[in-house]
C-alpha cells in the first residue's frame, strides 16, 4: 500500500484477492483522510492542503451560481434564476420562517440559507470525481460552523434577553421545579454552553466521516476482489457502491438541512421570552 497521504484511495492497485497481500494492507483508514500540504510546510501549520482547496473552490461554486441567477433578475426567470430562487425559497419558508417565524426570521434568512448550501456543497465533494472527498469529514470544518452558529445564540440571547434573562435561559430556570432546580440548571447550563456546540458539529462530522469511510470500503473491496473467483463478489461490492453513492446523496442533503434546522432552532430559543 502506498505511505501516501495525499491520495484518498491510496493503496497498491497491484494487490488483489489471492494475490498474497490481505485485505488489512489496502483498507482505508486515518491515512485516507490525512494530505499532504499543496503549499507550505505542515510542520509549522502554515499550508494549504486538498480539503482546504474544496473549501475555497465550493466557495466560489457557491457565489458564482447565485451571482449567475441574480445578476439580472427577470420577473419571469429562466432555468437558473428559477432554480436558485426555489433553493432559497425553500429554506426560507421551510426552515426559517416555521422554526423562527416569517417576521423575526427574515434577516436571518441570508445567514441559513448561506450556511444550508456551503454544508451541501462541502458534502457533496464525496461523490463528485477527482474530488472524491467531503470536507465536512474533517471535524475543524464542522467545529468552526457550529461555533459561529454558537456565538450568534449567544450574541441574540443576551441581546434580547439581558444579562439575567441569558441566564435564565441557558439554565431553565423555573421555581415550579422546587428541589430539584439546582439539579435542572446545572444540567441544562452543561447542555447549552458545552453539549450544544460540540453536538451540532459532531452529528454533521460522524455522518459524513462513516459515509465516506463505507464508500472507499466497497469501493476499494471491488478492486481488490477482481481476480479469479472474486470476481462475483466484486461485482456486488460494485452494486454496493451505486447503492452507497445514491444513499450518500440523501444523507448529504439530508444533513445540511438538520445543520440549519438546528440552527433555526438555536436562533428562536435566543429571541423567545423565557417564561
Amino acid at each position: 500500500m502506498s505511505a501516501d497521504p495525499t491520495q484518498v484511495l491510496a493503496f497498491d492497485t497491484n494487490c488483489h484477492l489471492f494475490d498474497g497481500c490481505g485485505f488489512a494492507d489496502v483498507s482505508p483508514g486515518l491515512h485516507s483522510f490525512m494530505f499532504q500540504p499543496l503549499w507550505g510546510d505542515g510542520d509549522s501549520n502554515l499550508y494549504f492542503n486538498k480539503t482546504m482547496l474544496l473549501a475555497l473552490l465550493g466557495s466560489i461554486i457557491i457565489i458564482g451560481f447565485f451571482w449567475a441567477a441574480f445578476r439580472r433578475p427577470q420577473v419571469v426567470p429562466g432555468k437558473l434564476q428559477m432554480v436558485a430562487e426555489a433553493g432559497y425559497d425553500f429554506i426560507r419558508r421551510g426552515v426559517v420562517y416555521e422554526t423562527i417565524g416569517r417576521k423575526e426570521g427574515e434577516k436571518y434568512v441570508p445567514f441559513v440559507v448561506s450556511l444550508f448550501f456551503f454544508v451541501w456543497m462541502m458534502n457533496l465533494w464525496s461523490i463528485i470525481p477527482i474530488a472524491q472527498f467531503p470536507v465536512t469529514s474533517i471535524i475543524s470544518y464542522p467545529l468552526v460552523l457550529a461555533l459561529l452558529v454558537y456565538i450568534t445564540w449567544v450574541v441574540l440571547t443576551f441581546k434580547r434577553q439581558g444579562f439575567v434573562g441569558f441566564w435564565k435561559n441557558v439554565t431553565g430556570y423555573d421555581k415550579s421545579l422546587g428541589a430539584v432546580l439546582p439539579l435542572a440548571m446545572l444540567i441544562e447550563l452543561f447542555s447549552n454552553l458545552l453539549i450544544r456546540p460540540f453536538t451540532h458539529a459532531v452529528r454533521l462530522f460522524a455522518n459524513m466521516f462513516a459515509g465516506h469511510t463505507l464508500l472507499l470500503l466497497f469501493t476499494i473491496a471491488s478492486w481488490y476482489m477482481l481476480n479469479g473467483i472474486g470476481i462475483a463478489y466484486a461485482g456486488v461490492s460494485f452494486v454496493m457502491v451505486i447503492v452507497m453513492t445514491a444513499f450518500e446523496l440523501f444523507i448529504q442533503a439530508l444533513q445540511a438541512y438538520v445543520f440549519v434546522l438546528l440552527t433555526c432552532t438555536y436562533i428562536q430559543g435566543a429571541l423567545a421570552e423565557h417564561h
